[in-house]
């Protein structure tokens, strides 16, 4: 998903960079790219709309027009925007004072939650921590048996209960389990 996406939105920004002057409209019709890109990887149309309102008022004023590189201004100011509707800043991931402390993976299928987990795992593990993989998603198939590859590969466990169960029962009792 997130490599068609950047695809694409490589695409809009070539064609952007291309031309040595922009004018209003060459500005719309790329950003019109970037909107169908979003669009396509499932990105909310709410969020979308905003997003590019914020972009098309920034894009469309003599900050890109009258700048020397109009392509590369156009670029520098969707990754602004990108980032500022990304939070704007990094934060970290709080430790319970009181173990576990307990992370969900959520996203769509393909975007790397299971690899994600099992590096977050790892990296606590480095620190000393005891990382417990809970493998709850049980629509997907093979997922369960990635995760206990991905633990047995690192060397940290994984709690489960199969695919017969709710994956809410199985986050129970893997929090449980991680108590004990």
């Amino acid at each position: 998903m997130f490599q068609g996406l950047t695809e694409k939105l490589n695409n809009a920004f070539k064609k952007l960079r291309s031309k040595g002057k922009l004018s209003e409209a060459d500005v719309k019709a790329g950003l019109r790219d970037i909107k169908l890109a979003l669009l396509e990887a499932d990105v909310n149309f709410k969020v979308v709309k905003e997003f590019m309102n914020h972009v098309t008022e920034r894009a469309v004023g003599s900050e890109v027009l009258e700048s020397l590189l109009p392509g590369q201004q156009v670029v520098k100011i969707v990754h602004e925007e990108m980032i500022n509707l990304m939070g704007g800043s990094q934060s970290k991931l709080t430790i319970s004072p009181k173990p576990p402390t307990i992370v969900m993976m959520v996203g769509l299928q393909g975007a790397g939650k299971t690899t994600h987990a099992g590096k977050l795992a790892s990296l606590y593990k480095k620190q000393s921590k005891n990382p417990l993989l809970v493998a709850c998603d049980i629509y997907r198939p093979a997922a369960i048996k990635q995760l206990q590859v991905l633990g047995e590969q690192l060397n940290i466990p994984v709690f489960t209960l199969g695919d017969k169960t709710s994956p809410v029962k199985i986050a129970k009792e893997g929090v449980q389990y991680a108590v004990q």
